[in-house]
């Protein structure tokens, strides 16, 4: 059984989590601990992640590189990569649309081999089991199954063209974390006329509205710095397919109100509607 070593770029909740998983199979797990936070290192310890002083000592080891980063870093990243002849296999893990993912193909090849890859649900902690979607070349993505075989981290073959990953991965945020911050608006419009416990009591009779999980918001307001940039690249899809953009831009607009929540896990639902009336 082929057992690579893997590097993690970068260590975030999602990433350290996904890095975890594949640890199971690989020989070890690497990550690059220059300049980043007492946050990020500490994550990474408790994953048990293996610390190496550069990029290019990662890149040098690792047969296999997963990035999960911040939609915004993703390009950059892997031009920095390229920059290094990497020329192992690169899981493009972001929430990026799909044509900045054939660019990064692009990009990195002919060395390296690049796998589109989109991960939907959360972070493969606490019995959470999300699904890393893939496509691109068939013995590539085949890798990355068998990296992730047995793990919490399922994985699901979408075909070989680079692009169709990303798609559905923006494609259901698009949808999920819009919903979510239509929570938080028809709940503060209720608010403002003093009905939002009628409403939540309307929508609860709907075992399957979002609308009965207002709780749901304060976690929205914490993940808004990132959600944002998400639905921008999702915006950006829509675009590029003859759709209207405008309801995720204005989403997006929306989340940017919460962006000094960021990972707040103290946060109530009285706060986060505070934040959101605030201009």
């Amino acid at each position: 059984m082929d057992h690579p070593t893997v590097g993690i770029l970068h260590p975030g909740s999602m990433g350290a989590a996904v890095a975890a998983c594949a640890a199971t199979n690989a020989s070890e797990v690497l990550w690059c601990e220059t300049g980043r936070s007492a946050a990020t290192t500490a994550r990474a310890d408790r994953f048990e992640l293996s610390p190496v002083a550069t990029m290019a000592e990662l890149l040098e080891r690792s047969d296999i590189v997963i990035s999960l980063c911040p939609p915004a870093a993703a390009e950059d990243l892997a031009h920095e990569v390229a920059g290094h002849r990497f020329a192992g296999v690169y899981v493009e893990a972001n929430a990026i649309n799909p044509v900045r993912t054939q660019r990064i193909a692009v990009r990195l090849g002919p060395a390296a081999t690049v796998v589109d890859g989109g991960v939907v649900g959360s972070p493969p902690v606490g019995g959470k089991t999300p699904t890393l979607y893939l496509s691109g070349p068939a013995d590539a993505a085949a890798r990355i199954e068998a990296l992730f075989a047995g793990t919490a981290v399922h994985t699901a073959v979408l075909g070989t063209e680079v692009g169709k990953a990303s798609a559905l991965k923006l494609s259901y945020a698009s949808f999920q974390k819009t919903s979510r911050v239509l929570v938080a608006l028809a709940v503060g419009m209720a608010r403002e006329h003093g009905v939002d416990q009628e409403l939540i009591e309307v929508a609860s009779r709907r075992t399957d509205s979002y609308l009965a999980e207002p709780e749901y918001v304060a976690k929205t307001a914490a993940r808004a710095w990132r959600w944002g940039p998400e639905l921008e690249e999702a915006a950006d899809a829509l675009a590029a397919a003859g759709l209207p953009p405008e309801m995720l831009r204005a989403t997006a607009s929306t989340l940017a109100r919460w962006n000094d929540a960021k990972d707040d896990s103290e946060l109530t639902l009285t706060d986060a509607l505070d934040r959101l009336a605030q201009p």
